[in-house]
């Protein structure tokens, strides 16, 4: 099967998966946005072994490849709030910055705990 076929599958499979993270979210109540419930349906079929990674490589790869378009209309939008960012520009800014590297540093805490887990494991 050619790459760029095997792309679209895989596309498709997210869009499945996100599809059906919203129903099971919504049909059970769950106190989880679906994106969160379709992260974890993801990585607990790729950890089973359900799934093999290779399933689903191309099309994840195009999805983060494009990543900046899904941006573009967030930053558009932004122009509506004019007076809210003269306003309260610099301390929307400090936050978003703030938050940023919080997200980084528990990032990269995680990705470290979970190296030190997976070595001691295989040890």
């Amino acid at each position: 099967m050619q790459t760029w076929m095997k792309t679209i599958i895989q596309i498709i499979f997210f869009v499945a998966i996100s599809k059906l993270a919203d129903f099971t979210v919504e049909r059970f109540h769950l106190p989880m946005p679906p994106s969160v419930f379709g992260i974890l349906l993801v990585f607990a079929l790729l950890q089973s072994k359900i799934i093999p990674l290779k399933w689903m490589e191309l099309g994840s790869s195009w999805l983060l490849a494009q990543m900046l378009l899904f941006f573009i209309p967030a930053a558009v939008g932004i122009i509506k709030y004019k007076s809210l960012i003269i306003t309260s520009g610099l301390p929307i800014t400090i936050t978003i910055i703030a938050s940023t590297i919080a997200v980084m540093m528990c990032s990269g805490l995680m990705g470290q705990w979970v190296s030190k887990l997976l070595r001691r494991s295989s040890e």
